[in-house]
């Protein structure tokens, strides 16, 4: 989906009046700070400090928000509140929002406005604080939302039924009535999401996550069970069939699957770097979806632009978020999807060529293969390891930088937090420049907050400090090399070098493009005796860190050769070579190199690369002449 069209349909939804019915909730953030604890004078009991407060629509109101940062034309609210504080400041941020409340109707017995008290110590979520789960909904506050239904179902474009709260209906004639409403007008657009009564409305459409799109079929899934993506396809299609209204599937990182009368349309999630957040990501999607359906915008279409809407929302921390039509441009632009995500948590899925070690993750490249005529290679884990390592060294710099001067002391359970998201950002960020890595952790640092904004390095100091620790064990490395000590076959993988040799006899043009600074990898190459193979040129990180990156380099190589996408094979041990090379429609080949013994698969690495992209995976390069034969479509006997 290109930005014009995310544009078009933007300015789409602009002409649409859209209304809500749900639960309203507001939403308390409650920020503590250990450091103002006092003990009180008049209990002896510890007080707790609250360092910064903040409220939010929550609930139905966030799909009211999450409306509203996309601009239609109207937005109305149908709903009840009680007559408290809670109440009326939801209903001043409602009405600030641009909605009208005058069907928000105020029931002054039995109910408290539901409002949800999230405490945050140490950036983790205490125990929530719930209000209004004991409301009861009387008979009279029921007929005059029905009444407010029945008037927006004539007036408006879209309705969205929204039901969260356990208890929130608690009279059966309420949904009898309603569903009747949904049935008189059955060619307006309704769009159902109820965590508990999904089964007792026809006529709507939905939008469900996986277990609840099985739970329609009578098919009992645990909370934690990952429903595989053909089975979810097979749930949706039968859903579809009964209702025959678009029917939409959240599945978490792998994106929506949207059902229709054409059929299925899958679109994959998206890689996102960051900490996420994924409270008000389903409020985010059920608002875009919606909005684009009112717009006269295609099921799949409109799933492609929600799925982009739900990334912008769920990289909002500590609140929940929207996502506007400007941020979604942003994120739309070359984004990061996630392929083949159930064969990346299963490597007994996994397919291989017969007679070799090489894993199928896309087999439809089997039919695209025997074109290649230039290639480009990552360096590190790809062909050398003379940077084996540089994880070990990395994670050190990173957790002393975060902690700072609570690296020594800090508690086993928090110390382990940081420990493992600085692991998973190094595993999703390794191929990318040292650079951007050093950027990362400036973000780290702040976000933990261990360390006083005034000692805070920059991204080239954290860069220094790393490289120091890297170069001291890479110089060792060659100083090796350079005394003969070791050789070539002691720091390439195996089968790398002969492997090079081979697409060189067939004219294949070689481009080695790396992370690392470019003066140490165009020594490395020399010193691995390999440099001179590379005749379209050996890239490397710049100074001005802008004009280099993996990505420019193949561009620049389409660009300027003309070239099929099929003519290029992209081979690397990281996602960023790989991601890059599908997108440009190469050929992905992902190397799980186990590094420190130079041969055999690292499954590690195996998860990231699948998702990046990797239509073919190899361990490393000793099997080069059946990969040689595969790739070029040469008649040559695998076992020989």
């Amino acid at each position: 989906m290109d930005q014009n069209r995310i544009e078009s349909i933007l300015n789409k939804i602009s002409a649409v009046k859209i209304a809500v019915y749900g639960d309203f909730c507001l939403d308390s953030y409650w920020i503590m700070d250990k450091r103002g604890s006092e003990i009180s004078i008049e209990t002896g009991l510890k007080a707790e400090a609250v360092s910064e407060h903040y409220y939010t629509p929550g609930g139905a109101g966030n799909v009211v928000a999450n409306l509203a940062a996309l601009n239609p034309e109207k937005i109305k609210v149908i709903g009840v509140i009680g007559n408290d504080i809670y109440g009326r400041e939801l209903t001043r941020q409602l009405q600030t929002l641009g909605a009208d409340t005058s069907a928000l109707y105020t029931q002054q017995e039995n109910f408290n406005t539901y409002s949800y008290l999230k405490r945050h110590i140490d950036g983790k979520e205490e125990p929530r604080i719930d209000f209004g789960l004991f409301n009861e909904r009387t008979i009279e506050t029921d007929r005059k939302i029905l009444d407010a239904i029945e008037k927006t179902l004539q007036e408006y474009d879209a309705l969205i039924f929204n039901q969260q709260v356990l208890g929130s209906i608690n009279n059966e004639s309420f949904i009898k009535e309603a569903d009747l409403l949904f049935k008189k007008y059955s060619h307006k657009i309704v769009m159902l999401d109820s965590r508990h009564y999904n089964d007792r409305f026809e006529n709507t459409c939905r939008k469900a996550n996986d277990r609840e799109t099985a739970a329609l079929l009578g098919i009992s899934t645990s909370p934690d069970e990952t429903i595989p993506t053909n089975d979810v396809k097979k749930y949706g299609a039968e859903v579809f069939e009964k209702t025959q209204k678009p029917v939409f599937v959240t599945c978490g990182e792998r994106g929506i699957l949207a059902f229709d009368t054409d059929g299925y349309h899958e679109v994959p999630g998206l890689q996102l770097k960051g900490k996420l957040d994924t409270v008000g990501a389903g409020d985010t999607t059920i608002s875009a979806l919606t909005l684009c359906l009112a717009a006269g915008i295609s099921a799949g279409e409109a799933a492609r632009f929600a799925n982009f809407a739900a990334a912008v929302t769920v990289q909002k921390l500590y609140t929940t978020g929207t996502a506007t039509g400007e941020e979604i441009l942003k994120i739309s632009h070359e984004p990061d999807f996630v392929y083949n995500a159930d064969l990346a948590e299963n490597e007994r899925l996994a397919v291989y060529v017969p007679e070799t070690e090489f894993e199928l993750c896309s087999p439809e490249i089997l039919d695209r293969l025997g074109h290649i005529r230039y290639a480009v290679f990552d360096h590190d884990g790809t062909i050398s390891s003379l940077r084996q390592g540089w994880e070990e060294i990395m994670e050190p710099v990173m957790m002393k930088s975060i902690l700072g001067e609570q690296y020594d002391t800090i508690d086993s359970g928090t110390y382990h937090k940081v420990f493992e998201r600085v692991k998973d950002f190094i595993h999703k960020t390794t191929g990318i420049q040292t650079i951007f890595q050093m950027e990362g952790l400036v973000a780290l640092v702040k976000e933990f907050g261990f360390v006083p904004e005034n000692q805070i390095l920059d991204k080239f100091q954290y860069k220094e400090l790393y490289n120091d620790g890297l170069m001291e064990m890479v110089n060792k490395r060659m100083q090796k090399l350079e005394t003969g000590e070791l050789g070539q076959a002691d720091y390439t993988m195996k089968g790398a070098v002969d492997f090079l040799y081979a697409l060189k006899e067939r004219g294949v043009t070689m481009y080695l493009a790396s992370g690392t600074d470019v003066d140490d990898v165009v020594n490395e190459a020399k010193m691995l005796g390999y440099a001179d193979l590379f005749d379209g040129g050996i890239y490397g990180a710049l100074k001005d860190y802008t004009k280099f990156s993996k990505k420019m380099i193949i561009e620049k190589i389409i660009r300027e050769n003309n070239l099929n996408g099929n003519e290029l094979a992209v081979f690397g041990d990281g996602p960023d070579e790989i991601r890059e090379g599908r997108r440009a429609g190469g050929v992905s080949v992902g190397i799980t190199s186990n590094e420190l013994q130079r041969f055999g698969h690292n499954p590690a690495k195996r998860p990231r690369l699948v998702r990046a992209g990797a239509q073919l995976l190899i361990p490393d390069f000793s099997q080069h002449k059946k990969l040689i034969s595969l790739l070029f479509q040469e008649n040559v006997d695998y076992a020989s």
